[in-house]
């Protein structure tokens, strides 16, 4: 879908790949000819999960609960559990949606965006697809969710970004960054890294364990190329 939409970048991986920082440098050097903004579409679900860690006595168990909760509603072998937490994978993925409108006006305006993540179809229940549709929905009122939400992602899916940068890490480097996250997560992650065609997208994959600078260049490379 192209919708009159100037140009988007996005950076894409798995944890610990380095994408806000990649991102924030594409940002900076845009800046210098043109005009471009930035977009952050993930769910921001790891800040808030951190923020309620830090609750007083019930922090670390209330983040423990959801967390396990969240992680049955990734499991395809799994039911989704419960209507609560449908109805906060279900909020997350409202709260992505007006991220992504707000990246869309932007666009609108003839502004590049360069977006931290992006919203996909290929993978459900991480990797900023739809929460909902990985485990099983049990009962009518969280199935009427899952197709919400399924829909909602079908939508911005729908607009293929003008260019995806890639970068791929190994499970080990991702750990070594991130040492706090679930490496089963991670591993998943890492796996279906160079499966996403984002609805074919021109895609450059890039080696997120090669020295930055080079890394930087590779990628400014990429932009300058479909920019023209």
């Amino acid at each position: 879908m192209t919708d009159q939409l100037a140009p988007l970048i996005a950076v894409v991986g798995c944890d610990g790949a380095g994408k806000s920082t990649l991102a924030e440098d594409l940002l900076a050097y845009l800046r210098k000819t043109r005009q471009a903004e930035s977009g952050y579409l993930g769910l921001g679900s790891g800040p808030l999960g951190e923020r309620i860690k830090a609750w007083p006595l019930i922090g670390s168990a209330v983040e423990g609960f959801f967390s396990k909760r969240a992680t049955r509603a990734r499991d395809p072998k799994d039911k989704i559990p419960g209507l609560g937490t449908a109805l906060v994978l279900y909020a997350f993925s409202i709260r992505r949606q007006l991220r992504f409108k707000r990246v869309l006006a932007i666009r609108r305006l003839g502004i590049i965006v360069v977006t931290d993540r992006y919203p996909q179809t290929e993978v459900s229940g991480f990797y900023d697809g739809p929460g909902l549709s990985a485990a099983r929905a049990d009962g009518w009122l969280v199935k009427k969710l899952a197709e919400k939400e399924r829909a909602i992602y079908d939508r911005m899916a729908s607009f293929v970004p003008t260019l995806v940068l890639r970068l791929n890490i190994d499970t080990e480097t991702a750990l070594a960054r991130k040492p706090g996250d679930a490496i089963d997560l991670l591993k998943a992650k890492v796996a279906a890294t160079p499966l996403l065609t984002f609805n074919g997208a021109r895609i450059i994959d890039l080696d997120a364990t090669m020295p930055y600078a080079e890394e930087l260049a590779l990628a400014k490379k990429a932009v300058a190329d479909v920019l023209g």
